[in-house]
């Protein structure tokens, strides 16, 4: 079976002479069918660009780019098998809801009978039964996402691109249409290729995720994957909270490496391609950390506590090393009250299967 939608080597080089930017560097993607498949990166990465290549508002500088296993090169946004949420939804106000739903298949001259029906069906598949004759300014923020969603679903396409539809969304409101649009893909089996900026985002709702920067494609892995083995340096820091620890490789050996810091020796899993003597830096999450006796076991770090954040599932607490390296440990909400005091000096470690080296950039 072919791929949903393939990037092969595709570039994206805007303006000309000294003023060329590339904003998309030979990149290659698969994208299987049903997946739900996210590009992830801070602003100016590239994942807007990758976008409108797929949906057609660009043609690449160089590569290709297929859905289906057919190269789309020189079919327009209207030709392909593509439908796109934008961020800003782009709904009509003085159309009701049904009418919003079935645009696109009045567009392709399908009769009014037919689009109410299915503007119906989508309704009940969003759970909006009953609001086919709303106005779009009496829906909330959540009900107008469901819209536009349906709007989407409608023309049935085989992929369907959406530019940070939850951007605009409070945080409450955000995380209930996360689960929503997952259950809406995986009860479609539709497609989908979804842009963010939030890890957050990307790391509940994706089957896979890519993470971009400056035009790249740092590393396509499964959402835990990318938490637990980041592939490279920017991962490993884009990707939720860490604690950076700078050294030199001391040695290897059983997939393992050990590394001088100004923090002393510590050790952890062997990333790709890190050397002996090699300038390589240790990467361990805050919830990996944990306070600990003066005799307890390797990895221990000592430092000063300088303030503890109270975030209601868990607290992170601050603190700064004897290097001045800052180290953020999080300690669940059950165990705060045993946290060591602002202003007081502990000692924290790690299990060396929960921390990763490697090579700097």
């Amino acid at each position: 079976m072919s791929h949903s939608v393939a990037l092969e080597r595709v570039s994206m080089v805007f303006g000309r002479g000294s003023g060329r930017t590339r904003a998309v560097d030979a990149v290659s993607l698969e994208i299987e069918p049903g997946e739900f498949f996210s590009i992830l990166g801070p602003s100016g990465c590239g994942k807007t660009t990758i976008l409108r290549l797929v949906a057609g508002f660009l043609e690449p500088t160089e590569g290709r780019v297929l859905i289906g296993g057919r190269d789309m090169r020189g079919l327009s946004a209207d030709r392909r098998p593509t439908a796109m949420i934008f961020q800003s939804l782009a709904l009509f106000p003085l159309m009701p809801v049904w009418e919003n739903i079935a645009f696109g298949l009045e567009a392709r001259g399908v009769d009014k009978r037919t689009r109410r029906r299915r503007a119906e069906e989508l309704l009940e598949l969003i759970a909006l039964p009953g609001f086919a004759d709303r106005r779009i300014d009496e829906l909330s923020g959540g009900q107008k996402q469901r819209v536009a969603i349906a709007r989407a679903l409608a023309v049935e396409p085989q992929v369907l691109l959406l530019d940070e539809p939850l951007s605009a969304l409070d945080l409450k409101l955000r995380q209930h249409m996360r689960a929503e649009l997952r259950d809406i893909q995986k009860r479609t089996g539709v497609t989908f290729l979804y842009i963010t900026h939030d890890q957050s985002e990307a790391l509940a709702m994706s089957d896979r995720v890519a993470v971009m920067s400056e035009g790249v494609v740092q590393q396509v892995d499964a959402p835990r994957v990318l938490y637990d083995d980041p592939a490279t340096p920017f991962v490993a820091r884009f990707v939720g909270e860490t604690n950076v620890f700078a050294g030199r490789v001391a040695a290897i050996a059983d997939g393992m490496a050990r590394i001088e810091t100004g923090e002393g020796l510590l050790l952890g899993r062997a990333g790709p391609g890190i050397a002996e003597g090699a300038r390589a830096s240790l990467y361990v999450r805050p919830e990996a950390m944990a306070p600990a006796r003066d005799d307890e076991g390797d990895n221990g770090i000592p430092a000063r506590v300088e303030r503890l954040d109270f975030e209601g599932a868990y607290g992170l607490l601050h603190a700064r090393t004897a290097g001045e390296a800052p180290l953020l440990v999080a300690i669940t909400s059950t165990g705060l009250g045993g946290a060591p005091a602002p202003g007081t000096r502990a000692r924290f470690a790690f299990a060396p299967g929960n921390a990763v080296v490697l090579a700097d950039a």
